[in-house]
């Protein structure tokens, strides 16, 4: 990372500080903002953000690390997060998996070549009763087929 980099996501860490506070309370809307603009949390960003709070970098990385919609390493422009409950396997969640594999041409857990679209499991959506459900970046999409899936996804691209 370039200095002039480290010195912008610095100042960006300032007036989110000056926004949200210095309590421990800002820790997550803070590191929510960072994710928003940037798709991750990079570590610098939370050795700062550490900093600027006055608390153990630890602390940080703990919270990061324990939230699944948080992350450390770059993901693709539109994350693509299938539930994973019992209630969508039973619903045809297996079938819906594939459909995304298949259309996107990588496995979940990857990212697209062109950073366009990263597949992930989640494991609830709380859509028991409407699944299988997909969350596209903020949007959920209840009663998901294969072919709905397909077609979700030439919408979004």
């Amino acid at each position: 990372m370039l200095v002039l980099e480290k010195n912008a996501i610095t100042e960006e860490i300032e007036l989110l500080v000056d926004k949200y506070g210095k309590d421990r309370s800002s820790l997550l809307p803070i590191l929510q903002d960072i994710q928003r603009k940037h798709k991750y949390i990079p570590d610098f960003a939370q050795q700062e953000v550490a900093r600027l709070l006055d608390i153990h970098p630890v602390e940080v990385f703990s919270v990061v690390s324990f939230y699944s919609f948080l992350n450390t390493l770059p993901k693709g422009r539109n994350i693509v997060r299938l539930c994973q409950t019992i209630t969508c396997d039973m619903a045809g969640k297996t079938a819906v998996a594939k459909a995304l594999e298949r259309e996107l041409g990588i496995k979940f857990g990857e990212t697209t070549k062109d950073n366009k679209f990263t597949l992930e499991f989640v494991n609830c959506l709380g859509m028991c009763d409407q699944g299988p459900a997909v969350l596209i970046n903020e949007r959920v999409y209840p009663k998901v087929t294969p072919e709905k899936a397909v077609q979700i996804l030439s919408e979004v691209k």
